[in-house]
């Protein structure tokens, strides 16, 4: 897990480079900690306590979909608007703020590595942008972690523990990264003869950080001729037990050949790249 947060005083205009390093591991650990106990409270479900340093979170604005592979590191760029009082002390290095999104379903977490940065927009609002870190190869996600996330905000004091809460502020998709190969033959072919084309639709998984066949899934064969920058779609098929393509269709001019994925909620949209294949 990972956590956002950044803080500024309205004289200052920009949380100093030097502060919001020192503190992200501090913020990190009691982000996470603050957290796991609302976790407990029904699974998120329900709305979080009364916040008790005066801060409510609105606004909030994250990626409708999140992508994430086997082993590469993924970030996720949030904006929302902090609304305070004199109970919080922006720019100050005992408080901190930041995003998270999380999964009712699972209990799934997932916050930023480092405090967000706010900027003050006026005496009591200020405007801040921070990151939801991914690190699919620390197993921060189970493969049944997929689909839809809520997101929301915190605030925190380190000295006192006090904390503050707002749920439900938007949601995305944290989505097994898909690929998909393509490979028509013959090449060259005769005028009116039969092609085949084979490929594969393959997802992340979480588990083992490999990539294996999606399987039963819709997948259109479009063919895009020599000349023109538009895709049309010729047939759609099923993929097999094991995420394979395979269809035939006939030559009939130079041009393209590429099946295309429309994607599902635990899996995003993905096209192969073009195969030519050269008719005579």
């Amino acid at each position: 897990m990972a956590a956002v947060s950044g803080a500024l005083a309205l004289s200052a205009l920009v949380v100093p480079a030097a502060q919001a390093a020192d503190s992200a591991p501090s913020y990190k650990a009691a982000a996470a900690k603050v957290l796991s106990h609302t976790a407990g409270k029904s699974a998120l479900k329900a709305a979080a306590e009364p916040a008790d340093l005066g801060v409510t979170f609105s606004n909030l604005k994250i990626a409708s979909a999140i992508k994430v592979g086997t082993t590469n590191h993924v970030t996720a760029s949030v904006s929302y608007t902090m609304t305070y009082d004199s109970s919080y002390v922006l720019g100050s290095d005992d408080f901190d703020n930041g995003p998270f999104i999380y999964k009712e379903s699972t209990g799934g977490m997932l916050l930023g590595q480092a405090p967000a940065a706010c900027t003050a927009t006026s005496a009591t609002t200020a405007s801040c942008k921070g990151l939801i870190d991914v690190y699919p190869a620390e197993n921060d996600l189970l493969n049944v972690d997929a689909g839809t996330w809520k997101a929301g905000a915190l605030a925190l004091q380190y000295s006192t523990g006090a904390s503050a809460e707002t749920l439900g502020l938007g949601t995305t998709q944290v989505q097994r990264y898909s690929k998909l190969t393509v490979n028509a033959s013959p090449e060259p072919v005769k005028k009116g003869k039969t092609i085949t084309v084979t490929g594969q639709l393959s997802r992340a998984n979480w588990e083992d950080h490999k990539y294996h066949g999606y399987t039963k899934q819709s997948v259109k064969l479009q063919f895009r001729k020599k000349g023109s920058s538009a895709y049309t779609t010729l047939k759609t098929i099923t993929s097999d037990s094991t995420g394979n393509l395979k269809t035939t269709t006939t030559a009939k001019e130079d041009g393209y050949f590429r099946y295309s994925f429309a994607g599902t909620s635990t899996t995003p949209a993905v096209n192969a790249t073009g195969d030519f294949v050269d008719v005579q």
